[in-house]
């Protein structure tokens, strides 16, 4: 069956409903602007699955089997909210050099968001016992570990109920999500039409006049916008980039390439606890750990990357603690249009890797783990990011060199970010809005993309 084209008119078409697509619709909404926003999943967050393996495998990109051509696991949920339905909750303010090298503020905009979601940590009972003996393992070897702030109210859960499961998606209410962004969006009149995936954009002499693609893959539409931001994601957004001849983009990538190391204790292991309740950055050596665990089941099914025999540790769960591992990845690789993803560890990434683990290692014994249980698990990447990268691709402002395109992500971020990226994320998102009110929607006679066919 052949469907007629669908066209829609709007001031701003968002691609992308992540913290960063989420927020850009959200403030430009609010503001009385005709916003269109785009993505490609759906909302899941009313169905049984929500929040289990099954549901992680139903909304996780390829099944939550999606690879690197070296074999890190990335797990992209392609849903309303993007990957904060799986994020552990934990916020961060964005790093030093994001605002002294490369010139990009946030800092207000990040203090208003943690003042307006009351993002703060865990009270002391709640950070959990193995955590608490994690942390205190690791300040005795001279690790400045502190509890972290989180985007999880207790108080907002019907019954709080919070663990390693968290990261499948949130069933008890407590943690905030993108999704929230989205909602506050569409009461303020977005129009969010989900399913609908973006090939490519309309340009014009150097000027971006919209973006189009299909709804469940059949239906043809076409949103005409004066100004278009790409937040589909470290991976999505190049990809859209490329198919619309910007050849650099996607060209390197960072991951935070991440991996958990595990130790049995005589202990009650850190599965039940919030997860990343407390950590330790070393900016020096460049990466970050945590307190964290896999879900039960994933557990096992993440060990087989491992080896034969690692899965067989799983009938020790109830005891395992879980230190993660974080590295500040080297840009490296990258994104070819086929989707094919290449992200090889650099000497200077293995090293840090190493330094890290020994460190790990160290921690988990003195919180009580028997050494001999101790391993290193399978390397994964959690943060695709970097591949449209502030200061090659895009202005200060999250400008390319196409005129109101704008890209709003962690591929915009210029380094991995080596720390919890939805706060940052949030900070440009608001920054971005306030600099398109302030240009593209200040000025009355600014050119307006060409009036769309009446829509059918």
């Amino acid at each position: 069956m052949v469907h007629e084209l669908m066209r829609k008119q709007a001031d701003v078409a968002v691609v992308g409903s992540g913290p960063g697509g989420a927020t850009v619709a959200r403030q430009l909404a609010r503001a009385g602007k005709k916003v269109v926003l785009l993505e490609m999943g759906r909302d899941h967050r009313n169905e049984f699955y929500y929040g289990t393996h099954l549901g992680a495998m139903i909304y996780g990109d390829n099944h939550g089997l999606l690879f690197t051509e070296e074999g890190l696991n990335i797990i992209r949920p392609i849903m309303t909210g993007g990957a904060t339905n799986l994020f552990a909750g934990s916020a961060a303010a964005p790093p030093a050099w994001l605002k002294d090298t490369y010139k990009v503020d946030i800092d207000r905009y990040v203090d208003e968001t943690i003042e307006e979601l009351d993002i703060q940590a865990l009270p002391d009972e709640l950070l959990g016992q193995a955590s608490k003996r994690i942390m205190e393992a690791g300040i005795s070897l001279g690790c400045q570990w502190e509890p972290l702030i989180k985007f999880i109210r207790p108080a907002r859960a019907a019954k709080f109920d919070c663990g390693a499961k968290c990261m499948l998606g949130c069933r008890c209410g407590a943690k905030w999500t993108a999704n929230e962004y989205v909602d506050d969006a569409v009461a303020a009149g977005c129009e969010l039409i989900t399913q609908s995936k973006v090939d490519e954009l309309i340009i014009e002499d150097k000027q971006v006049l919209g973006v189009k693609g299909s709804i469940k893959k059949r239906i043809p539409f076409e949103v005409r916008a004066r100004a278009v931001v790409l937040a589909a994601g470290g991976i999505g957004t190049p990809l859209i980039m490329q198919n619309s001849g910007f050849f650099d983009a996607g060209n390197g990538i960072a991951m935070d390439t991440t991996t958990m190391v595990y130790g049995v204790s005589k202990y009650k292991g850190n599965a039940p606890e919030p997860p990343m309740t407390v950590a330790y950055t070393d900016d020096e050596n460049g990466y970050m750990l945590s307190a964290l665990i896999d879900p039960w089941l994933s557990y096992p099914i993440i060990m087989f990357a491992k080896g034969v025999r690692y899965p067989l540790t799983w009938v020790n769960y109830p005891r395992t603690m879980g230190v993660m591992i974080k590295v500040k990845d080297e840009i490296s690789g990258g994104i070819t249009i086929d989707g094919k993803i290449s992200k090889p560890m650099t000497a200077r990434d293995r090293h840090r890797l190493n330094h890290a683990s020994i460190v790990s290692r160290k921690i988990l014994i003195k919180a009580g783990c028997d050494p001999d249980s101790i391993f290193v698990g399978p390397l994964r990447g959690t943060h695709p990011s970097g591949t449209v990268r502030i200061g090659e691709m895009l202005d200060t402002n999250l400008q390319t060199e196409v005129k109101n395109l704008y890209v709003c992500d962690a591929s915009t971020f210029p380094e991995a970010l080596d720390r919890p990226t939805v706060l940052t994320i949030i900070g440009l998102g608001k920054r971005l809005s306030d600099h398109l009110l302030n240009t593209v929607f200040r000025k009355k006679t600014a050119r307006r993309a060409p009036a769309a066919p009446a829509e059918r």
